[in-house]
């Protein structure tokens, strides 16, 4: 008999915010309707590649922010620092903001880049502390009034947004499930308690199951994993109630962002809770009070107690826990309002097998970034009865890593060098079978 292992959210506890399902074979999978999409015309946009660094040590800059001046277009860099925009062609000299936290903010006119291997370079910030006033003294109270601000500082009106979705499974060190998706988010308020609603303009999948033994590993949820992370729209994932009983606040160096001041608050479970809670670094407005960015992670020191926060059901000849747990999120602002820009899930996950001499290693990254944004007027002629369910898993299709041009005009995430290579191995394997 095929094992079968089921991964659920304990929303409890906190924030563990995807599930992983591994289903026997053969595998259901939940089908999508692709939704109409934009043109793949390429002459109706220009699209620029470069890759982000450090002026000083040449480091490349991972997930740094670019925003198209003028625009509501914007695009982060991957985890190498390399970045791709696409501005429509009527734009005549499009520029571009790079921001990154610790450095100057730079404008770069994308015309004047290299067609090949440009590069810009940041300049670290130089750092003037002023006079620190009440708040700013006490962690825990700068924390609190993070939470209280939140309603004025983040978006108050519906927001449509056009975002790119990405999801990848590496058994040991192979990729066996690549998943791509354009969606649109019907964003509510902050302030409001109303889900976000999400539908799929396009998508394409890739999963190799003669890789995955008797075990078909899956994500459940989609996009809906990467929504969940916006911590200010769903505090109770992380800020709970009893979040200062729990976690102990302190200060670490500030720095600059944005050309403003950020500060920077470590938070780290209390030494007498002893369950797997969260550990990190706020990276939060000066002048505004606002979440720029958090990084964190789950203690996963109890092995068998941060499985209980996956784990519905395992194989029984199997023990299977939690390797690595890592949270991202970034808030870029607009118009004197914060918004939901960029978020990233990495999970590590271990099944021991009895009786086997080798063990199966998994690891998923899910991230998403919202690559634009309309005006709230216009979801009103936004039909959402075709919105996909937070326990979505995305269908099966390979047909669009034939295509080279699959995404058109729509703004993605550079795929990193190892997702690149596999991606072109896919069309390969796909021209080979023409």
């Amino acid at each position: 008999m095929k094992s079968q292992v089921r991964f659920s959210v304990d929303r409890k506890i906190a924030v563990c915010l995807y599930a992983f399902l591994i289903f026997m074979l053969p595998v259901h999978v939940v089908a999508i309707n692709q939704l109409p999409t934009k043109s793949g015309d390429t002459d109706a946009y220009t699209e620029y590649k470069g890759k982000i660094v450090d002026r000083k040590t040449g480091t490349s800059l991972a997930f740094a922010s670019l925003i198209v001046t003028g625009l509501n277009i914007s695009s982060i860099s991957n985890s190498e620092g390399e970045f791709s925009i696409k501005v429509p062609s009527e734009v005549v000299d499009p520029k571009v903001i790079v921001s990154y936290i610790g450095f100057k903010n730079k404008s770069v006119s994308l015309k004047d880049l290299k067609p090949d291997k440009a590069k810009i370079e940041l300049e670290p910030s130089s750092i003037e502390l002023p006079e620190l006033n009440v708040i700013s003294k006490d962690a825990e109270l700068l924390m609190r009034a993070v939470l209280e601000k939140k309603g004025e500082n983040y978006f108050n009106t519906q927001t449509l947004m056009t975002a790119f979705y990405r999801e990848t499974i590496k058994k040991n060190r192979s990729y066996v499930s690549l998943s791509e998706a354009v969606v649109e988010i019907n964003k509510q308020p902050y302030t409001s308690y109303k889900p976000d609603g999400v539908k799929l303009y396009k998508a394409r999948k890739k999963a190799d199951y003669s890789k995955l033994d008797t075990l078909t590993f899956k994500l459940q949820g989609g996009p809906f994993n990467s929504l969940y992370l916006d911590i200010m729209k769903n505090p109770e994932y992380l800020f709970t109630e009893d979040m200062f009983t729990n976690y102990e606040f302190s200060f670490d160096h500030s720095t600059h962002a944005d050309n403003k001041l950020i500060y920077v608050l470590d938070f780290k479970q209390r030494p007498t809770k002893t369950e797997p809670l969260y550990y990190g670094k706020l990276y939060i407005d000066a002048q505004t009070l606002s979440l720029k960015s958090a990084v964190f992670a789950l203690n996963i020191t109890d092995k068998d107690a941060a499985a209980k926060m996956f784990i519905m059901k395992k194989p029984f000849n199997a023990r299977v826990y939690p390797t690595e747990t890592k949270y991202r999120i970034d808030y870029l602002e607009k118009d004197g309002k914060w918004y939901y820009s960029y978020s990233r899930i990495e999970l590590g996950l271990k099944i021991i097998w009895k009786k086997r001499l080798f063990n199966t290693n998994y690891f998923s990254t899910v991230e998403m970034a919202v690559t634009d944004w309309g005006k709230g007027s216009e979801i009103n002629s936004t039909d959402f009865k075709e919105k996909l369910k937070p326990n979505v898993i995305i269908s099966d299709e390979a047909t669009g890593f034939s295509d080279r041009q699959f995404w058109g005009e729509y703004n993605v995430i550079e795929p990193e060098k190892s997702i690149d290579s596999a991606i072109k191995k896919i069309q390969k394997q796909l021209e080979k079978k023409k």
